[in-house]
């Protein structure tokens, strides 16, 4: 039943009503709206659904019964940043430093790539491996290509890593707990060995290549060395230790001859300057030969200040003076023999040292041309061993570095699992539900996406752009005409609705002359037409009801009005009778009907004609209300006709039957002859449809509650 519009807005009851009521409704109820509708179709479909998700369970259960049972192992093993290099030479290949997750996730894909199926396929044998082609559903397969074994460990190995850690679970599944153990642990093996020889493969290569150059400088070292000492040998060469010089041709100067020949040269020297000295000394008394500190020239010094002492005291004739001078002369005499003497040594020390070196710069000059020899061939000893000691340090550098852990270390082994962990009951059950509440869902929303038809109220506004007047239920009963004059029906109490959100039409209240008319026959028109007039009457007012659907007629039958012998309205559109002389007075339901009498040929042109206005005209005068039950639109002009006669049209639309494109086309035929379409009322409503559960049945309780339907039409008479 319809929804009082005076109670809630949500129904606007005419073109004329204020915008923002509808706006804001449907801004506010359009979601609860469209999950209502959901809901309603769901409930509509509920057997489908409830077979559907069955289908689903059962399907579940035969899968999880015919399932093979299968073992998963697992192995955890850590995956840590490669350290810093810890030699002081730049490794072979340097460790690319990126972000601890770029480099945990480059790990995992190399965990799971085609590179890892490679190395376990070939490191196990797997080709041939009966009992793993069994438990992986291959036995007995005459021809296995490597690619397809690959792609089988690719599809059965999974990785997953824990959650804020550098700890990675690897697992392989197959229908034998042995063999997943076996080929889980030779995964994490392979991959283990894989990161090590990335890390350390170039630096053995290194190391083996760097021995057999050291081996090779190490015969070249020797040969040279020996060289060098044969030839120093045989040419008397003796090379002093510690003595700097880094250029070939002060090889000389290195030798034991360059360096007497050097010493020789500063005793020389030595000699020379004493020599010299005592020259000095000789010639000036000899004082100076012997120097300051001798004992002589001491006593000298001594005996001549005694002697001036004497002199000044006692005169140059005092004996002790006389004696005193003879000392003196004494010392002097000794002090320049001894000066002689050392004069002559020195003369002689300088001498065989000239000699000495003579003979030494000789010999020096001699070696000259060995030494030039000798620098090439100390050369090429030095050179040799520079590249032999370089080689050696680098190859203990790449031990050393080589020697290094694997970042990559097995935590736990993968034990043989004692249970299967496929298939589960459980899981499988719940998939299948949840796979059957899927399908359901979409058949529920594929539904209402391919609905084309009105089922909601707010269609009618939304779509078609004119308001629902009135929700009719559908009524499961022959006696349609018991339902119309119970005053407590369901029928009659929408049909009450209707007729008060009628009286909001316009100022003066419900429209006086009104027709009803719908897309097809058998839209509930007529019974809407004959209802709408009973209610009517029951206010009091003079209601007439007149068939004017000339082709196909139903009224007369709903009525019960059979056998009246009136030329009905088909005879008043032909002649000037007056319309009370084919009225037909129906005490049971309080209202006048005109019948159509007998069906004309031509009911278009009797409906064209001026003469329908002019009986309608005449029936405002005898009438409070007229209720017109027209044609249905479909492709005839008769209601278009009979819309230019009256005040305006109520347009009758079974709800879910009629496309919304029909609907539109014949509201379009309406209003382009300048009919005025109040609105649209909603018949056989029931409760699968969206308008039932959110108009009806709220309407019903409100109207029939409180009676608000006939207190607010009451109103409406009074004013």
């Amino acid at each position: 039943m319809i929804v009082n519009t005076m109670a809630d807005p949500k129904f606007p009851v005419a073109s004329g009503a204020e915008p923002g009521m509808l706006e804001s409704y449907e801004e506010r109820d359009s979601f609860h709206l469209d999950l209502e509708r959901y809901l309603i179709e769901a409930r509509a479909l509920k057997y489908w659904i409830a077979a559907i998700i069955a289908l689903a369970l059962v399907a579940g259960l035969v899968v999880t019964l015919l399932s093979t049972e299968l073992y998963r192992a697992n192995a955890r093993i850590e995956i840590t940043q490669v350290a810093a290099n810890v030699t002081d030479i730049d490794p072979i290949e340097s460790d690319i430093r990126v972000s601890e997750l770029q480099y945990l996730n480059t790990q995992y894909e190399l965990l799971e790539s085609r590179f890892m199926a490679v190395r376990v396929a070939e490191a196990g044998n797997l080709l041939r491996d009966e009992e793993f082609l069994d438990a992986v559903g291959l036995g007995g397969t005459d021809r296995i290509s490597q690619t397809s074994l690959e792609d089988l460990l690719l599809r059965q190995i999974s990785i997953e890593p824990i959650t804020q850690s550098s700890l990675v679970d690897v697992g392989f599944s197959s229908s034998s707990a042995r063999v997943s153990s076996r080929i889980t642990n030779l995964w994490t093996q392979e991959y283990i060995a894989a990161n090590y020889e990335k890390r350390f493969g170039a630096n053995i290569e290194a190391r083996d290549f760097l021995s057999s150059q050291i081996n090779e400088l190490r015969e070249r070292l020797s040969v040279s060395e020996q060289e060098l000492v044969d030839y120093a040998n045989a040419n008397e060469i003796l090379v002093l230790d510690g003595v700097d010089s880094t250029a070939g041709s002060d090889t000389a100067a290195r030798t034991l001859v360059a360096t007497n020949l050097t010493k020789l040269n500063e005793a020389l020297a030595e000699a020379t300057a004493d020599r010299i000295s005592a020259q000095a000394g000789l010639a000036s008394g000899g004082h100076a030969g012997l120097g300051p500190r001798s004992q002589l020239h001491s006593a000298q010094v001594l005996a001549e200040a005694e002697l001036a002492k004497l002199e000044a005291n006692f005169g140059p004739d005092y004996p002790p003076v006389i004696e005193k001078r003879a000392e003196v002369l004494s010392l002097q005499n000794s002090i320049s023999s001894d000066a002689r003497a050392v004069l002559q040594a020195a003369t002689i020390r300088e001498n065989d040292l000239k000699t000495q070196l003579d003979r030494a710069k000789s010999r020096f000059i001699g070696q000259q041309d060995q030494g030039i020899q000798y620098g090439i061939l100390k050369r090429e000893v030095e050179t040799n061993r520079q590249l032999y000691d370089a080689l050696l340090q680098r190859y203990k550098e790449l031990e050393a570095s080589g020697a290094g852990q694997n970042n990559i270390k097995l935590i736990d082994m993968a034990g043989v699992p004692e249970e299967p962990y496929a298939p589960s009951p459980i899981r499988n059950t719940f998939i299948a539900l949840l796979l059957g509440l899927v399908i359901a869902a979409g058949l529920v929303y594929i539904r209402v996406l391919l609905s084309q038809t009105l089922r909601d109220p707010q269609d009618v506004q939304r779509i078609l752009g004119i308001p629902a007047l009135g929700l009719i239920p559908k009524i499961r009963t022959d006696d349609i005409a018991g339902e119309i004059l119970s005053r407590s029906s369901e029928l009659s109490e929408a049909y009450k609705s209707l007729r008060t959100n009628l009286a909001f039409l316009t100022p003066q209240g419900a429209p006086r002359a009104l027709m009803l008319t719908s897309s097809v026959p058998a839209e509930g028109k007529s019974i809407s037409s004959a209802a709408l007039a009973a209610s009517f009457a029951q206010l009091g007012k003079r209601t007439l009801l007149i068939d004017a659907d000339l082709r196909n007629s139903k009224l007369a039958d709903t009525l019960g009005v059979i056998g009246h012998g009136k030329g009905g309205l088909a005879a008043l559109l032909t002649n000037e009778a007056a319309i009370e002389s084919e009225a037909i007075g129906l005490e049971d339901f309080g209202f006048d009907y005109v019948p159509i009498g007998h069906k004309p040929p031509n009911p278009v042109e009797l409906l064209a004609g001026s003469r329908l206005k002019q009986l309608i005209e005449e029936a405002r005068g005898l009438y409070d209300q007229i209720i017109v039950d027209g044609a249905p639109m479909l492709s005839l002009a008769d209601a278009i006709e009979l819309s230019r006669a009256v005040d305006g049209v109520i347009y009758a639309i079974e709800s879910d039957r009629v496309k919304v494109r029909a609907i539109e086309s014949s509201l379009d035929r309406l209003r382009r002859t300048g009919a005025q379409v109040y609105g649209a009322l909603i018949t056989k409503v029931d409760e699968n449809n969206a308008a039932y559960g959110y108009g009806y049945g709220y309407g019903y309780g409100y109207g029939y509650g409180y009676g608000s339907a006939d207190e607010a039409e009451d109103t409406d008479q009074k004013t």
